[in-house]
């Protein structure tokens, strides 16, 4: 016997008979055979499931599938039966009405509708009680000095010894200054006379900013010499007069039988009504 015929004769006993075996060969019926086919060889190729390869005694044994390949069109468990209750028949008795709930959102407004008929005529009422005076403001001042001054070291505040019309106090008459108390445009006037070769020189003052000058050169004669302005004037601001400080002697003429210097002031119109 040669190697050759020792070999083919080894394979055809290794190979098992069942891996020909057709599902007709029992003799069983060809459809319940297939109902008992799993469904994952059903779908598989038609060479890998009428005909099986062969395999040697020593080969390993076929490991079975994973689960993660299984086919999920065909589960492998079968389905649970949930059973059905009927819940009309378990209905109990009608409960409390409940709590009232929040009221819901303000819907749009509509459209306006037609004006109604006027109505008639409604009788006349009675009086009412009488209202209040209309109120006026007031601000007024008229002051002057008897009194020389002679000024040429230092800055000095005008001050005024005789009250001609100070209107509620707005003129204090110890520091020379008129405070506003009633906001509004105030006109202003400053009235003074010369010395005799003396220089005269001052400034109307807005709180702490010089506003204008009064000034007049030194003469063989005296004057009478002014300035008049108007301002816009703030509640608790000043209004008051300063000597300017200078090289020369400045002075101030006056005596105490008549009034040369004379400062003036009163409300034009209140902050409210502009």
């Amino acid at each position: 016997m040669t190697v050759l015929s020792v070999w083919a004769l080894v394979l055809f006993c290794a190979c098992p008979a069942e891996a020909y075996r057709t599902p007709n060969d029992d003799g069983k019926d060809p459809e319940l055979i297939r109902d008992q086919i799993d469904p994952r060889d059903y779908h598989r190729d038609a060479s890998h499931r009428d005909v099986r390869e062969c395999r040697r005694c020593c080969d390993p044994e076929e490991e079975p599938p994973s689960p993660q390949y299984a086919n999920p069109h065909y589960p492998q468990q079968h389905p649970q039966v949930v059973p059905h209750i009927n819940i009309t028949i378990l209905k109990g008795e009608k409960g409390d009405s409940g709590e009232r709930g929040p009221y819901g959102k303000l819907g749009k407004a509509g459209q306006m509708g037609s004006r109604g008929h006027t109505g008639g005529k409604g009788s006349k009422g009675s009086i009412g009680a009488p209202g209040e005076p209309c109120k006026s403001y007031y601000a007024a001042f008229s002051v002057g000095r008897k009194k020389a001054v002679h000024s040429n070291d230092y800055y000095q505040t005008l001050v005024f010894d005789t009250e001609l019309v100070n209107l509620y106090g707005h003129f204090n008459m110890f520091t020379g200054k008129f405070y506003c108390y009633v906001p509004g445009i105030y006109y202003f006037s400053l009235n003074v006379h010369t010395w005799n070769q003396k220089e005269t020189y001052m400034h109307v003052m807005h709180n702490e900013r010089e506003v204008v000058i009064l000034y007049a050169q030194p003469s063989d004669r005296s004057i009478m010499q002014s300035q008049s302005l108007m301002l816009q004037l703030e509640r608790e601001d000043q209004v008051w007069v300063r000597l300017f400080k200078g090289e020369r002697e400045n002075a101030i003429f006056s005596d105490d039988f008549d009034t040369y210097v004379t400062f003036n002031g009163h409300l034009l119109k209140p902050k409210s009504e502009i």
